[in-house]
């Protein structure tokens, strides 16, 4: 990256090689969800909704509370309750109160909704293998996800929970 002129004397700037790698990283995770929603189109799902439902599915009862939810999918609570308004007019989730604390909300996957999961969940596992560990070394792939893992830790905890529903 060129310094501009009027950068402050204390950036340390990408040199080619992380420019190299900074770009490739951008790109490549671009077409990467490109790919996984393009697949997941046939089974009428998106892959923020495919992530939500599958959280959901994993749990005991289907259900989380909104805000944890958001947290696991880093989205904002505003983001999530579109997305869980469009699930729930498709009969694939609903909102109840939670269970421990009735001023709460819990997103609760219906049976409808773990029909669509099922449905999806090789498609979208065959989608992740043909896109993403299948071109990569078993070594590349274990180095990505330590790699994240290290993303995610030092991420500044921000509270996209604050925004909105």
């Amino acid at each position: 990256m060129t310094q501009p002129t009027t950068a402050l004397p204390t950036t340390r700037w990408l040199d080619t090689d992380e420019q190299r790698a900074w770009r490739a990283y951008l790109r490549g995770t671009r077409m990467l969800e490109e790919a996984l929603d393009r697949d997941l189109q046939a089974h009428g799902l998106q892959l923020s909704e495919y992530e939500i439902i599958s959280m959901l599915s994993e749990t005991p009862g289907g259900r989380l509370r909104m805000s944890e939810l958001a947290d696991i999918v880093v989205q904002s609570r505003s983001r999530l309750t579109h997305t869980a308004t469009r699930l729930e007019k498709r009969g694939w989730v609903v909102r109840q109160p939670c269970e421990s604390d009735r001023r709460g909300v819990e997103l609760v996957l219906t049976d409808t909704g773990r029909d669509v999961i099922a449905d999806a969940a090789s498609a979208h596992v065959a989608s992740v293998r043909r896109h993403l560990v299948d071109v990569m070394s078993t070594e590349e792939f274990a180095a990505l996800g330590v790699a994240m893992d290290k993303v995610v830790t030092a991420a500044p905890d921000t509270d996209r929970c604050s925004e909105g529903a």
